[in-house]
């Protein structure tokens, strides 16, 4: 275990139970001392944490580097993400939305009879056990998305490290709950722990109230089963990545023929297809000829001519790559368009099968290969996309590529029906962090209704109580008529909305 009062433990070694039970237990007693600090004060504790990993980037950054094959530039990029994130959060938790403070004052003319004084507000679950991804050693992990959300809507948390970046997991989470200690934070707010065992022992703790997990379907599910069959169900917020169609309609098609092949191929090689945005299968009309059905291949390769291939993450999942793509590659009505290998950084793989193949098959679009290969799959009409869009499994994100004029409304709403989101004229790789985003989608995209980037996801840590005809002085501040912390409230039916001064320099400077 790693906290705010102890040294931090070498990267090899795992947490055992006992010591898993004393970090949820150090976590819980935080949780209860800080439950009532004030906006402007967990705000403080979130820009503590920036600043901290700001001021230990060169160190970070180096770690990371070392330990995920990933170059200078990304890991610089991920960790200024996560920084910015933070600073994101602390503003949005100072505007106090998230509270959704509604008061219903005592109304005796009430249409349904008499009304008692009613108060209602959001109050944080407790103790959160996140799982980090290997994908994002900074962004989706130690203390990435779910750690920071849980912690801006007032929980504690438990991080559980991942296996790919153990050294980085140790020297983040030093960083982190020395910023927080710094800053007067509750000592066990947030703790790191390792291994499987611990893994699964933070999964049953009864004191932890929900889990954030990034991850494979595989691992997701197995935690997400674990965490329904506890005496205590808890909620399960698992984000598992998908396959994140693209849509191309004939007119683009042959508008932008070029553009959308050369996009698509910078797009599923980014980070050598190791995002989990990264799009998996591409739809586009059928060759008409033979010369055509060489120039997808040919255009494919000159856009890829550039490509410098890296190791992947890891040799486990350089073994899981090799094994997805050889599997497609099997299936019936699947072939080669551009080969690739399979070599330590392995060049980029390109299959090819049909929509008839696909109807025969659904299972084909449903096979994820995490790293640089994609499908193609070749379709006659367009009339045939929205039922070709139902075969899909839910996903994070699908993409439109269309022009104007085409008569898209069918695609859309399908489209619309089993993604988290749907996207116009672009590439999926590149999920901003901002009010609006939403990175989640049916399962087994996700297992939850809810995004894990943004500042909605601050909002799945949080469950509603209200008040009834409690005395003004025993209410939480959210809910009394004087509003001491200057949050929105709906009052009787009407929002009252306080002043956004000064919120503005949380995003972009120290609070």
């Amino acid at each position: 275990m790693i906290g705010a009062s102890a040294a931090a433990d070498t990267a090899d070694r795992t947490t055992d139970v006992e010591e898993l039970d004393t970090a949820v237990e150090a976590a819980q007693s935080a949780f209860e001392k800080g439950r009532t600090a004030g906006p402007a004060t967990r705000a403080a504790w979130l820009g503590a944490v920036a600043a901290g990993l700001e001021q230990d980037a060169e160190t970070l950054v180096g770690i990371a580097v070392r330990e995920t094959h990933l170059g200078v530039p990304r890991l610089e990029g991920e960790l200024k993400r996560t920084v910015f994130q933070l600073r994101l959060f602390a503003a949005e938790i100072l505007q106090g939305e998230h509270f959704d403070a509604t008061i219903d004052h005592a109304d005796p003319h009430w249409g349904m009879g008499p009304r008692p004084d009613l108060r209602r507000y959001n109050v944080p679950l407790g103790v959160v056990g996140v799982f980090g991804a290997s994908n994002f050693p900074f962004a989706f992990s130690v203390m990435g998305g779910d750690s920071a959300s849980a912690l801006a809507a007032g929980c504690a948390v438990v991080h559980k490290a991942h296996d790919g970046h153990r050294e980085l997991a140790v020297r983040t989470a030093e960083t982190v709950t020395s910023a927080l200690e710094a800053a007067g934070a509750p000592s066990g707010l947030f703790s790191l722990v390792s291994g499987r065992r611990a893994a699964e022992a933070l999964v049953d703790h009864p004191l932890v109230k929900a889990i954030g997990f990034t991850g494979s379907t595989a691992g997701g599910r197995a935690l997400l089963d674990r965490a329904a069959a506890r005496p205590e169900p808890i909620p399960f917020f698992g984000e598992l990545g998908g396959i994140n169609a693209v849509f191309v309609m004939p007119n683009a098609w042959a508008a932008r023929r070029e553009e959308i092949l050369t996009g698509y191929a910078g797009s599923f090689t980014l980070g050598m297809g190791q995002f989990c945005t990264k799009p998996g299968l591409l739809f586009v009309p059928a060759a008409g000829s033979a010369a055509e059905a060489g120039e997808l291949g040919h255009v494919l390769a000159g856009a890829l001519a550039d490509f410098g291939p890296a190791q992947l993450l890891s040799e486990r999942l350089h073994g899981g790559y090799s094994e997805a793509v050889r599997r497609l590659n099997a299936s019936p009505g699947v072939d080669v368009l551009l080969e690739g290998d399979f070599s330590a950084a392995p060049a980029p793989t390109v299959l090819r099968s049909t929509a008839d193949a696909v109807r025969n098959d659904p299972g084909i679009l449903r096979q994820e290969m995490f790293g640089p290969a994609s499908l193609v799959v070749e379709y006659g009409d367009a009339a045939e996309l929205a039922d070709l869009a139902g075969l899909l499994e839910g996903q994070l994100t699908t993409t439109l590529q269309a022009e104007e004029d085409d008569d898209v409304a069918g695609l859309a709403a399908r489209l619309t029906d089993i993604s988290g989101r749907v996207l116009w004229n672009g590439w999926p790789t590149g999920v901003t962090v901002s009010y609006a985003q939403n990175h989640g989608g049916p399962y087994p995209a996700t297992t939850s209704a809810t995004t894990s980037v943004g500042t909605a996801a601050i909002r799945r840590f949080l469950r509603p109580v209200a008040y009834q005809s409690f005395p003004a002085a025993r209410l939480p501040e959210p809910l009394r008529d004087n509003n001491p912390w200057n949050v929105p409230q709906r009052v009787d039916g009407v929002w009252r909305r306080p002043s956004d001064a000064g919120v503005d320099a949380m995003i972009g400077g120290q609070p």
